[in-house]
C-alpha cells in the first residue's frame, strides 16, 4: 500500500524530531504496528494517537515537552497512512480498533509493568482515544483530547466542502490548499504537508474506520481524569458546540481553549502546546 515516495517523505518528516527516537514494530492480531518511542524508560507511559492522514510523525513539535516527563509511544494507526502493516485480521469496525489498541497497550504496559497509561489523541485520534478509554477505562489513567472531532459535535459543512478535493484529487496540492485555508496561512512544516499529500495518494484506497460518538457513561463512572483542549481558530468544527457537548458528555472534564491556533496547526504550534498529562 505504501510506495517509495511516501517512505521518503516519512523519513524527512521523522527527521524533524529533535529528540532521539526508537522505532518499534508491535505485533497484534491485526498486523505490525509502528510505534515511535522516546523519553526516559523510567517515566510513566503516554500513548499518542494522531489525526487522520497525518501519521505519528506529526508529534515532532510536542515530543520534547512530553518526553521530558513521560515515556512517549507515538503510534501509526492501523489502516491509515503510516508504516503499520495490516495482518490477516482486518480493522473494519470500531470494535476492531478497540481490540487492536488492546494489543498495542499490552506492549506499552508490559514495558513498564504498569496497569494503565495516559492517552493523548488529536482530531480523529481524539475520537479513537475517547472510544478506547470508554472501552477500557481501567487501562487509561488520564485522557487528553486535542481538538477532537466527532466526539462532542460534528464537522462544519464548510470544512467538509473544502476537504472534498483531498478525496477527488489526492496529493500535495490539494493537501496544501486545505491546510493553508484551515490554518489561515500558517500550515504545518513543509515536510508534514508533503507526507500528508503523498500518504493520501499511497493510501488512496484506505477507508478510516468511523462510528458514532463514543458512549461516555462508563468513563464517567470510572472517574478517569479528562482534559479537552480546543483550538481557538479551528475551522473543522464550532468551538462553542464542542465545548458544550464535552460538558454534557463529561461533566467532570476540564475544557480549555488554546489561543491562536487552528485545528491542523495545534500539534505543531509552540503557543498551542498542552501541558504534559500528569499521573493520578
Amino acid at each position: 500500500m505504501t510506495d517509495a515516495a511516501f517512505h521518503a517523505a516519512y523519513e524527512e518528516a521523522m527527521a524533524l524530531w529533535p529528540v532521539p527516537v526508537e522505532r518499534r514494530d508491535t505485533v497484534t492480531p491485526y498486523g505490525r504496528t509502528r510505534v515511535h518511542v522516546c523519553g526516559s524508560a523510567d517515566a510513566p507511559p503516554l500513548v499518542l494517537l494522531h489525526g487522520g492522514g497525518t501519521t505519528s510523525a506529526v508529534w515532532y513539535a510536542l515530543a520534547p515537552a512530553l518526553a521530558a516527563t513521560h515515556r512517549v509511544y507515538a503510534v501509526d494507526q492501523m489502516g491509515t497512512p503510516g508504516l503499520s502493516v495490516p495482518g490477516e485480521r482486518a480493522v473494519r469496525r470500531p470494535a476492531d480498533l478497540e481490540s487492536w489498541l488492546d494489543g498495542v497497550l499490552d506492549g506499552v504496559l508490559d514495558d513498564h509493568g504498569a496497569a494503565s497509561a495516559a492517552v493523548l489523541g488529536h482530531s480523529y485520534g481524539g475520537w479513537l482515544a475517547l472510544r478506547y478509554a470508554a472501552h477500557a477505562p481501567g487501562r487509561v489513567h488520564r485522557l487528553v483530547l486535542l481538538d477532537p472531532t466527532q466526539c462532542f459535535a460534528g464537522f462544519r459543512t464548510s470544512y467538509l466542502a473544502r476537504a472534498v478535493p483531498l478525496f477527488v484529487r489526492p496529493g500535495e496540492r490539494s493537501t496544501q490548499r486545505l491546510l493553508a485555508w484551515e490554518t489561515r496561512g500558517e500550515p504545518p512544516a513543509p515536510e508534514l504537508v508533503r507526507l500528508m499529500g503523498r500518504g493520501a495518494v499511497a493510501f488512496r484506497g484506505a477507508k478510516p474506520v468511523t462510528g458514532p460518538r463514543p458512549d461516555t457513561a462508563g468513563l464517567r463512572a470510572a472517574g478517569v481524569p479528562v482534559l479537552v483542549l480546543l483550538a481557538e481558530h479551528s475551522r473543522a468544527h464550532d468551538l462553542h458546540r464542542v465545548a458544550a457537548g464535552a460538558a454534557r458528555a463529561l461533566p467532570d472534564a476540564r475544557v480549555e481553549t488554546l489561543p491562536g491556533v487552528s485545528h491542523h496547526s495545534v500539534p505543531h504550534a509552540a503557543s498551542g502546546q498542552p501541558a504534559a498529562p500528569g499521573g493520578r
